[in-house]
């Protein structure tokens, strides 16, 4: 039931989205790159809005958004239930998954860092 409701709900975003692009072109393209802004994409030198701005609200564009939400069904954590099998990258780049670090009854802790 929440893949369907997460199916029409970004299917529904995504025709109002192409619908604004086909009526509003510079309106859109203010916001896409309004929206661009708050995650440092426009900063990239590399990146013009020519290059990705059209492929917002495309076919590709609902596949990707369905994938990753349908994906992160599986991730969520609830208080007193158990914790989800999520995977996880060691130091060395090997991709586990989180219940492959548990032994016997130990507690299992997550340290996590940055390299920056």
């Amino acid at each position: 039931l929440q893949k369907i409701v997460i199916l029409l709900h970004v299917t529904m975003s995504v025709v109002v989205g192409k619908t604004l692009m086909i009526l509003f072109p510079n309106t859109m393209k203010r916001y896409i790159l309004k929206q661009g802004e708050k995650s440092r994409m426009n900063q990239n030198p590399k990146f013009s809005y020519e290059n990705w701005g059209p492929t917002f609200f495309s076919f590709q564009y609902l596949l990707f958004v369905l994938k990753v939400k349908w994906k992160r069904l599986e991730d969520e954590a609830y208080e007193e239930h158990t914790a989800p099998n999520t995977p996880v990258v060691t130091s060395n780049g090997e991709v586990r998954h989180l219940f492959d670090f548990m032994r016997d009854n130990r507690p299992l802790i997550l340290n996590f860092g940055s390299c920056t």
